[in-house]
């Protein structure tokens, strides 16, 4: 009786350790799955990359951060980055389909249940058919909508959205405030893939009033020739990282270790010349990723060896909401803080007053 016990132990005992053995194992596969996709080779198009600092609300470290791409000349493999984040919502032929490239691209950041929102910037100053003469394309750039937030309903509601209006992209990367920076890049990389001929674009969020008419007629002017490496809005020099970690723009040494941001445009909305999305693009490569977007893009810029410009009059991007004062909406181009019918309201405030404000300069 003792042998039978004794010999029941020993297989027992071996058991476990066999078990043991294989936990490790699968441990050990799943941790070096989880490097591997944290720094991915983009090959031909660019080296490692470290986007560790992309995060999701959780706070948790997001498993798919790094991106490679193809260019338009189609002379980079796609695979890493439609591997990582492919496209949900594409809309590739929304720029082809055009007798000419547009003269303007919006990229507006957007969530999934910001729908009055994207309905009222449609009815006003991101209306396509805007300024006769001059072509204009709306786009609203999304993420995928994360937990608690209905993602199933809400997905339903977007790819019917996007059947309707042809004018949102969206992809597979958690939709949140520290993944803004993919959210840009993935603009970035559809107006250099999908609309490559387009004279300027214009990056700016869902709660913003935007005077289209003084930003083409006063700013851009499109009886000129378009503008070359130009990039310009409410310009921040001197920033310091904020290092408080109860901040919303805290960001730590290790992730940013200089005492100063180089120069940068409020991610509010700036405005940059075509020629510039495939450039920023393909520079972050070589870029670490930070969640604070305009900032990063500005990084991007100083790797490039270009700085933003200060827009030809003061107060034409405008960080804060403007007080609504006589003519003060038809001589700016940017005003934060808006609700969306108040979108409605200031806009048709803005187009009642066209007549009488005669010092718009166009």
């Amino acid at each position: 009786m003792q042998m039978k016990r004794r010999h029941c132990c020993v297989l027992l005992a071996k058991l476990a350790l066999g078990l043991c053995l294989a936990a490790a194992l699968l441990i050990f596969l799943l941790s070096a799955k989880t490097r591997v996709s944290a720094s991915v080779s983009t090959g031909t198009c660019g080296g490692k990359q470290n986007h560790s600092s992309i995060q999701s609300p959780s706070g948790l470290e997001n498993p798919k951060l790094a991106h490679g791409e193809q260019s338009a000349a189609e002379d980079c493999n796609d695979t890493a980055i439609q591997t990582l984040f492919p496209y949900i919502i594409k809309q590739t032929d929304k720029c082809r389909e055009r007798l000419a490239p547009p003269f303007l691209v919006f990229l507006i950041t957007t969530e999934a249940w910001q729908v009055h929102a994207r309905e009222a910037i449609r009815r006003t100053w991101a209306n396509e058919t805007l300024i006769p003469g001059v072509s204009v394309v709306r786009l609203f750039l999304l993420g995928r909508p994360g937990e608690g937030q209905m993602p199933t309903r809400l997905q339903k509601r977007l790819r019917w959205e996007s059947q309707q209006y042809h004018d949102l992209i969206q992809q597979d990367f958690l939709d949140s405030y520290n993944n803004l920076t993919l959210k840009t890049l993935m603009g970035l990389h559809w107006v250099a893939r999908y609309c490559s001929g387009a004279s300027y674009v214009m990056k700016t969020d869902s709660d913003m009033f935007i005077n289209t008419e003084y930003l083409v007629w006063k700013l851009l002017r499109p009886e000129r020739e378009p503008k070359m490496n130009y990039f310009t809005g409410s310009v921040l020099r001197n920033v310091a990282p904020f290092r408080d970690n109860r901040n919303k723009w805290y960001i730590s040494t290790e992730e940013y270790p200089e005492r100063t941001y180089p120069l940068f445009c409020s991610g509010t909305g700036y405005v940059f010349s075509g020629d510039l999305a495939r450039k920023i693009y393909e520079t972050s490569r070589s870029v670490r990723l930070i969640h604070l977007e305009d900032v990063y893009v500005g990084l991007c810029l100083a790797k490039l060896g270009l700085e933003p410009s200060d827009p030809p009059e003061n107060f034409l991007f405008n960080l804060h909401r403007v007080p609504a004062r006589g003519c003060e909406y038809n001589r700016l181009i940017t005003s934060h803080g808006f609700k969306p019918h108040e979108i409605v309201q200031y806009w048709m405030m803005q187009q009642r007053n066209k007549a009488k404000c005669t010092t718009m300069g166009f």
